[in-house]
């Protein structure tokens, strides 16, 4: 459900749940929070997903029973922005509910074309995560942040991109490989000196 693969301090985290548009599991979010809380030495990291869809959020029947308002979500969210080294989240496909907030704690977003965002947490009777209207408010603004958690907007890639929501979109077979090349100065810098970069960027 979560694939990970490391090499030369790359650590790429994929989550593998297409049948459910990768939506997570209390499981797959506890795997989720473990990687990133132990990716302290990696030099930079890539999260994507298999499939056409990046992650539904969470599993509805989960997150009736609780999950919605786990400090899992937090945890995750928190880890990844701690993290010293450069984070890229590769959207192979639509971002939807609390999903966002990993994505959001990435230092870049990439996506494909096809990508939607939504986040209708509101809807479903939810309170976001406290630091995911921050996160997105930082990128694109307050009345933007609001068209999408409390008009229930569904922004399509080309709108991320405008809004600063997303940094690039490119075509799904660069997906990677852009991801890549993002991360390649990183992995080849002083890990020192990265993590010194990274301290001084808000």
């Amino acid at each position: 459900m979560i694939d990970l693969t490391q090499e030369d301090g790359l650590w790429t985290v994929t989550l593998n749940n297409p049948e459910k548009a990768n939506a997570l599991t209390s499981a797959m979010l506890g795997e989720l929070v473990h990687i990133a809380e132990t990716a302290t030495e990696a030099r930079a990291l890539i999260l994507t997903g298999v499939g056409r869809v990046f992650s539904a959020g969470a599993d509805l029947e989960e997150a009736r029973a609780g999950l919605a308002t786990s400090d899992l979500w937090e945890r995750l969210s928190g880890a990844i922005a701690a993290l010293p080294c450069l984070t890229v989240a590769a959207l192979n496909g639509t971002l939807a509910g609390g999903a966002n907030g990993m994505v959001l704690a990435c230092d870049l977003r990439i996506a494909v074309p096809s990508a939607k965002f939504f986040y209708p947490v509101m809807k479903l009777g939810f309170l976001p995560q406290p630091s995911d209207p921050k996160r997105m408010a930082a990128l694109i603004g307050p009345s933007r942040t609001k068209m999408i958690l409390m008009a229930g907007q569904k922004i399509s890639a080309e709108e991320a991109y405008n809004f600063g929501l997303v940094d690039r979109v490119v075509e799904a077979d660069l997906l990677m490989p852009t991801a890549r090349e993002l991360v390649a100065d990183s992995l080849s810098a002083d890990p020192a000196i990265a993590a010194g970069i990274a301290g001084l960027c808000p």
